[in-house]
């Protein structure tokens, strides 16, 4: 075992909660237009954009406080996934042209999530559910 292994569980949870805390700062934006309001989105927002938001929002909360990690991930996964090929995949091929490629880390952080767990900083772990 190398030296920086012993150290996985609470790294794994360390990159939870700041993923999670990006992730729902995207909602926060299309929803509360905090810290700014979602470039790109004028007027009021379309239906699949709010509810974009409110997953990104209580996806997020959840994830960074370690509730339902496995399921809350797998779900927004799936929403990422959504976001990359119906908005960015049809500007261009290439991630870094098409503004994809934090669609594209979410997606995989959170599938990484949904199969590994919260790590033992969560709010799963405390109750014994860090499989959930």
């Amino acid at each position: 075992m190398n030296q920086l292994e012993k150290y996985y569980p609470q790294v794994l949870s360390i990159v939870r909660i700041v993923a999670a805390l990006l992730f729902m700062e995207h909602g926060l934006m299309k929803i509360l237009h905090f810290p700014i309001a979602q470039p790109g989105v004028t007027g009021p927002l379309p239906p699949l954009l709010m509810a974009a938001g409110l997953i990104e929002i209580v996806g997020g909360a959840l994830l960074a406080l370690g509730l339902f990690t496995r399921v809350v991930a797998f779900i927004c996964s799936g929403e990422m996934a959504l976001a990359y090929f119906m908005v960015h995949a049809k500007q261009s091929f290439f991630p870094g042209v098409n503004g994809g490629d934090s669609a594209i880390l979410f997606c995989f952080i959170f599938l990484l999530l949904a199969c590994s767990g919260p790590g033992p900083i969560s709010l799963d772990a405390a109750m014994g559910k860090s499989g959930s």
